[in-house]
């Protein structure tokens, strides 16, 4: 029996994909936008219907938590994405179960996952987050710092290094917000010469999605507004 819940997973991915496709069109970049969810504290059921809606890329905050998930849906053809602030003594669980970490912001941790990441599994990918705002609420690597932290992640062999992701503060003006994101256009653009393997600009929830793609995120998060509000 399809459940409300069921159903309002489904009609809500439905809705997201086509304000993104029609927000991408007309914006100044001509990319596609790929679509994260974000299913932290969401049970295992509510990513299975996303998933059999067509979503295939989600994302989690919690360790624990996101690889519990992975080894009940393991039989889904499914992309995982560590979005969340990553401490050292959780680094292996990481390294050994998601397939991208999008909040590296410290060489140690790069180090580490690098070192922890099981030979038999592809290189994990790699985002840094950067603290465009010098927010001291926020986590990420200062601007003038990102460059040596791609450099270090470049030279890791179990790592590779797929681009920039950035969480703006939560009372900026819409202005702010799209100067912001087009700061981490430029930042993005410079990486991308610097280094092949960049093709990954992750940036914009639910709040700010707009504002992110017309900047040229390709990569847009987003969760409440696909499953829900969190138990």
């Amino acid at each position: 029996m399809v459940t409300k819940v069921a159903e309002n997973i489904v009609k809500s991915l439905e809705q997201i994909r086509q304000d993104i496709d029609a927000i991408a069109e007309h914006s100044d970049f001509n990319e596609s936008v790929r679509l994260l969810a974000v299913s932290k504290k969401h049970p295992a059921d509510a990513i299975r219907t996303a998933y059999d809606a067509g979503q295939r890329e989600f994302a989690e905050n919690y360790v624990q938590e996101g690889v519990d998930k992975i080894q009940q849906l393991k039989a889904l053809d499914v992309t995982w994405h560590f979005i969340g602030p990553l401490q050292s003594n959780k680094t292996k669980l990481v390294a050994e179960h998601f397939d991208w970490v999008q909040s590296i912001e410290r060489e140690k941790i790069a180090r580490r996952l690098n070192e922890q990441r099981p030979d038999a599994l592809p290189p994990l990918n790699v985002l840094l987050q950067v603290n465009i705002d010098n927010d001291p609420n926020k986590s990420g690597v200062q601007k003038k710092d990102v460059y040596a932290l791609a450099e270090f992640v470049s030279q890791c062999s179990h790592l590779k290094l797929r681009g920039i992701m950035t969480i703006l503060e939560a009372d900026t003006d819409e202005n702010q917000q799209l100067n912001s994101f087009a700061a981490m256009r430029s930042l993005y653009e410079k990486l991308q010469q610097m280094h092949p393997s960049v093709d990954t600009l992750s940036m914009g929830m639910s709040g700010d999605m707009r504002q992110a793609i017309h900047a040229g995120a390709n990569m847009v998060r987003i969760g409440s507004a696909i499953f829900g509000q969190r138990e």
